[in-house]
């Protein structure tokens, strides 16, 4: 115990003599765990970030959409305006509720109307007739006042339930509630405020094709009965009228463990309607999610070897600085070799040295990559804000995640990589003569 601590006093008491020539040669290891960490953390925390937009939209749901093919295979006259036919029917829908009973819900969507108008205000329409128990299969939550109810559709009332930014937009001013609205030509009253969904511009937003926040629910019965299934658009100039009888289908199974199985089942019935599958997309969150996991996963180890090239680099910094030591101080090992130091005393003293170097340089990339990671979480979306930057990134969050496995791998790496590179030069100063170390100048 007395050797080891005389052992080590002495390391660190070299190491002090040389404040500047320490910090720089531990800047390696400083560095490479530092980036160890925060590429990691920016790998977790896109990994966490897509991970719940998926679950926002239900682990146990499967999502039929309706997707517009090429407009060349579904033009039906003139050039100034034509019809396009496209996307999930009824009949797909009734065959579904038909074979799939077993199922917990199987809930429509259909996309009525092109604008939305209140006042002067007008916004693109992503109004859709839907069922209540759309509010239970996509985890919808209420703001404020309710959401569409079986007395509003038995009766085929004009009412709606908005998302939280046309909220936003259209009533910045007053209470939502009560308040009067247009889609298209038909007037709505808002009975309910819908929470912020939380898929805006992530991995959810890009699966279902659009920001859920700016949707509007109205019952389906008045979808039907006052918008039918064309939707006209102008377009550059032209007429472009889309028959479209519905929009999305949810379709919850009862747990995540049949939920493949469903998928399955639904991909062959619709096969039925839509054999080349070229106007129909079939979502399942859950093969996302597991496929988004084992691809985190790849990024991690990939962004992790990258990073650990630092730490390569640190080590050979050590081993460079530590080879100069022992020339400088051959003279010094001589004397000790003299008065009875053997040669595992000498390579003690190197590798406490080397280890001390690393290991406090560990810990100063592990204070370093934490601090940093949390710089870019809630500093950088700001900075990127600014006019100087503004249009140059598309970067509304950056969220990280630092991981307890990334501090300890990345602080353990370092501590070997100091000891293998020093184990070399220590090495080469206890194989010193020890006449010729004390000649030496």
């Amino acid at each position: 115990m007395t050797f080891l601590l005389e052992t080590m006093k002495l390391g660190l008491g070299n190491l002090r003599l040389h404040m500047l020539r320490s910090v720089l040669t531990s800047l390696g290891i400083i560095l490479g765990v530092a980036a160890v960490i925060v590429m990691v953390s920016i790998g977790e925390g896109n990994k966490q970030a897509a991970l719940r937009d998926i679950q926002a939209l239900g682990a146990t749901n499967i999502i039929i959409r309706s997707i517009k093919p090429p407009e060349s295979n579904n033009v039906t006259s003139g050039q100034r305006a034509f019809m396009a036919r496209y996307g999930i029917r009824r009949d797909d829908y009734r065959r579904l509720q038909e074979h799939m009973s077993f199922a917990s819900f199987i809930v429509p969507l259909k996309a009525v109307g092109d604008e939305m108008y209140y006042r002067d205000k007008r916004l693109p329409s992503q109004a859709f007739g839907t069922t209540p128990q759309l509010q239970q299969v996509a985890n919808l939550r209420l703001e404020s006042g309710r959401y569409i109810t079986d007395v509003d559709m038995a009766t085929s009332q004009p009412v709606a339930v908005i998302g939280s930014e046309v909220a936003e937009k259209f009533f910045t001013t007053v209470d939502p509630l009560g308040e009067v609205f247009r889609i298209k030509d038909q007037a709505f009253k808002v009975v309910g405020v819908l929470k912020p969904v939380g898929l805006a511009g992530g991995t959810g937003s890009a699966l279902v094709g659009r920001d859920l926040n700016k949707d509007v629910h109205v019952p389906m019965t008045t979808a039907e009965a006052q918008f039918g299934d064309i939707i006209m658009r102008r377009v550059a100039g032209s007429m472009t009228m889309e028959e479209i009888e519905l929009s999305e289908l949810y379709l919850a199974s009862p747990s995540t463990e049949e939920v493949i199985r469903d998928a399955a089942m639904v991909r062959q019935l619709v096969h039925v309607g839509h054999p080349d599958f070229t106007d129909v997309q079939v979502i399942v969150p859950w093969e996302l999610l597991e496929t988004a996991k084992k691809t985190a996963l790849v990024w991690n180890i990939v962004l992790t070897f990258i990073a650990s090239i630092s730490l390569l680099v640190g080590g050979i910094g050590i081993m460079n600085i530590m080879l100069a030591s022992v020339t400088e101080r051959t003279r010094e090992i001589g004397i000790r070799r003299a008065l009875g130091a053997t040669r595992k005393h000498i390579i003690a003293q190197f590798l406490v040295e080397t280890g001390s170097l690393s290991a406090v340089g560990g810990l100063v990339g592990i204070a370093v990559g934490v601090g940093f990671a949390a710089f870019l979480e809630h500093v950088l979306p700001w900075i990127l804000k600014l006019r100087l930057f503004r249009g140059l990134f598309d970067l509304k969050t950056l969220e990280t995640d630092v991981t307890m496995w990334s501090i300890v791998v990345s602080f353990c790496v370092a501590a070997f990589v100091g000891l293998v590179f020093g184990i070399y030069p220590a090495v080469v100063a206890s194989r010193q003569d020890p006449i010729v170390a004390l000649r030496h100048d």
